[in-house]
């Protein structure tokens, strides 16, 4: 308790002190999400690798980084607020395919929990993607990964 005090009046900057940019936020709600019905599957780390890899055009390294730091932030994270608050900033048809992308993560695995689809909605929500949309790439990425 007493570490956690004061690295909190710590004038030392980390990397987790730097600020979180787009990327960071979206890599830290995909790796909660495989992680949020209690089993994460091999198939579902590697689509976050994917599809990190392909939207933000990254190579190995930079990916395999961004997912670490995505981690760190994600264990930190008290509420999705600091990720989507940098989300909403983003243009919608870019928002649109970060739920692309939580649905493609949530199929992975060939299974849809609960708390997996709870949490696509939740964060659909607070970054401004309507339902209308929500479910439509839901019904369109489930047919295409589970057929």
């Amino acid at each position: 308790m007493f570490k956690a005090i004061a690295k909190l009046f710590s004038d030392k900057k980390t990397e987790l002190d730097a600020p979180m940019n787009p990327e960071v936020a979206v890599a830290a709600l995909l790796v909660h999400l495989i992680d949020i019905d209690g089993e994460t599957s091999p198939e579902e780390r590697k689509i976050v690798t994917n599809v990190l890899q392909e939207h933000f055009s990254l190579d190995t390294q930079q990916v395999e980084d961004l997912i670490k730091t995505a981690h760190e932030k994600d264990k930190e994270a008290v509420d999705f607020y600091q990720f989507t608050s940098l989300i909403t900033r983003l243009e919608m048809d870019q928002r649109i395919k970060i739920i692309a992308m939580m649905w493609e993560t949530v199929f992975a695995d060939g299974k849809n929990h609960e708390l997996e689809d709870n949490m696509v909605w939740r964060v659909a929500e607070l970054i401004g993607v309507s339902a209308r949309d929500r479910t439509s790439l839901r019904a369109q990425i489930s047919r295409r990964t589970l057929n």
